[in-house]
């Protein structure tokens, strides 16, 4: 996980990953751009973890 600025690089180069701030982030999946979260961002993060 990372920041808005760092995030989307660092999130390029994990399975799984989130780059965003307090009410939204970026979903990164196998280097590519998923979609964007808001309201439960964890909840929605472990939800994909368990899909892999």
């Amino acid at each position: 996980m990372g920041c808005v600025v760092n995030g989307p690089g660092e999130a390029k180069e994990a399975d799984i990953g989130i780059a965003g701030g307090v009410d939204s982030a970026v979903l990164f999946i196998k280097g590519q751009q998923i979609r964007t979260l808001r309201g439960d961002i964890v909840g929605q993060l472990v939800e994909e973890i368990e899909k892999l």
